[in-house]
């Protein structure tokens, strides 16, 4: 096992020439203190999980200490928000201190988030406050759980030092871990400012890196368009099926690699609501929860044109004529796995939206409504506790019935189905009042609630004794709850 003081990097992004990124160095948080050690995330680089005893962990990860080879990078990009192109975002309160390589070959970058301003902060402070830390630490266990990639942390520091956002707040940082920090919008960043070589140099570097099996194909710049559209339509298919919202679908919060980037206001749905956005600054839905495959198609569209002077357009086109197959192919195998089906018909897709159709109606809680289906035997009736999920005796009678009647045809086995469904249907979903409730006690000096919840969202499959309030639908007031964009 490393220790801090023996990680392995290799800076490959900090070897690209300035205009990539500004070499800085992080603004150290004051007085910090470690929340949380993430011992999973820490097997990922071969570190030695008793690092977090030692007594100067939190400086390292309050940004006042670096581990030996780290080179602090603030990475340029810029990318469409809502719609709207803006030309510089950057890396405003976040950097890359290096690129670790593990015993297996695997390459991890170390995103130091909060770490104070850089030439991108915009005059701003370049602080992340606990409250969006500790929700960005939960959601990235909480997908990778679920099976979804994105990027997760090892570590949560906080300190007292006051931030103003909407009110005085505390700062904190976290030190996220992904395959890259590349986003969409790094490549919009160079092609807006119509410059063609380093769109070519980025886009090689990140094949290199990142798409190795492409790099000696004469036409790996295409292929490569095309396999980024590919992993971001199965990539959004996993959220549908999970029912996750990101919130803030901007071209700087899509990594290139396909993995979950930059979640703001981002929740898990609770009655399963099409037009639902988590985001008080999307008053008009753009980023609701059913529009995120089409807004991912459209955020795949402005990487195509910023790549077009490698690309041929009829390429780029097939490229993008390849999102929706690879959506549909990835949404249909979950929904399919949701259900228990255990073989493939040709009206499943259909089968699934009838359901999904009575959810909708019945405003019924998305998690809990896939959970009670697991009790469906091909020979009884209506299970009680799926009823009360889904008030509508006769609709859900008839869907029951055609359901039951596809199940005979595989000749589905209960007890095993049950066990299935119970296997990709969590108990324990991360809901916004949930991780509320985290947040609070966390600010008010007690992480155990933290700990807690994060140990649930990370096995969410597994019943745990006297763990029930936390697998519970949230009571009226707390649903559907909006957010803000600060942090």
């Amino acid at each position: 096992m490393r220790t801090l003081a023996t990680l392995a990097f290799d800076n490959s992004y900090a070897r690209l020439p300035e205009p990539f990124g500004q070499r800085v160095a992080p603004v150290p948080l004051p007085a910090p203190r470690l929340l949380h050690f993430n011992r999973r995330v820490a097997a990922l680089l071969d570190l030695d999980p008793d690092e977090e005893i030692r007594a100067d962990f939190a400086l390292y990860a309050g940004g006042d200490r670096l581990p030996a080879g780290a080179e602090p990078v603030a990475m340029a990009y810029a990318g469409h928000q809502f719609g709207s192109w803006v030309p510089q975002l950057g890396d405003g309160r976040a950097l890359l201190l290096g690129e670790v390589v593990n015993a297996r070959g695997e390459r991890w970058d170390l995103h130091l988030k909060g770490s104070g301003p850089t030439r991108w902060s915009r005059g701003f402070d370049g602080r992340s406050v606990l409250r969006s830390a500790i929700r960005e630490y939960l959601a990235g266990e909480a997908l990778h759980a679920l099976g979804i990639p994105t990027t997760r942390a090892l570590c949560l520091v906080a300190s007292d030092l006051p931030v103003v956002r909407e009110s005085v707040e505390t700062a904190a940082a976290i030190v996220r871990v992904a395959p890259t920090h590349v986003r969409f919008g790094s490549f919009e960043y160079f092609a807006w400012q119509g410059q063609p070589d380093a769109v070519r140099q980025l886009a090689d570097w990140v094949i290199e890196r990142h798409f190795p099996h492409l790099r000696h194909e004469a036409d790996r710049h295409a292929r490569w368009l095309r396999e980024v559209c590919e992993r971001t339509a199965r990539l959004v298919a996993r959220w549908q099926a999970a029912g996750f919202v990101h919130g803030v679908m901007n071209t700087d919060n899509f990594s290139i690699t396909g993995h979950t980037l930059d979640f703001g206001p981002y929740a898990f749905l609770d009655r399963f609501d099409p037009a639902f956005t988590p985001n008080r600054s999307d008053p008009e839905g753009r980023y609701a929860f059913g529009r995120q495959p089409g807004v991912a198609r459209w955020n795949c569209a402005a990487l195509a044109e910023a790549v077009l002077p490698l690309v041929a357009e009829r390429d780029a086109a097939d490229a993008l004529d390849a999102f929706a197959p690879a959506f549909e192919r990835e949404h249909l195998r979950l929904l399919r796995a949701r259900l228990g089906l255990g073989t493939v018909e040709a009206d499943d897709l259909d089968l699934a939206a009838a359901f999904l159709g009575l959810l909708e109606a019945t405003r019924a809680d998305y998690h809990l409504a896939f959970r009670r289906l697991a009790l469906v035997t091909r020979d009884g009736g209506t299970p009680p506790a799926l009823l009360a999920e889904v008030p509508a005796p006769a609709p859900l009678a008839d869907w029951l019935a055609r359901y039951r009647a596809r199940l005979a045809r595989e000749g589905s086995d209960d007890r095993a189905r049950a066990a299935r469904m119970e296997r990709v249907n969590p108990l324990y979903v991360l809901r916004t009042h949930l991780a509320q409730a985290a947040i609070a006690a966390a600010q008010a000096g007690d992480p155990t609630e933290l700990a807690r919840l994060l140990e649930l969202v990370s096995s969410p499959y597994d019943e745990v004794a006297g763990c029930e309030r936390y697998a519970a639908a949230p009571a009226a007031a707390a649903r559907g709850v909006a957010l803000s964009c600060s942090s």
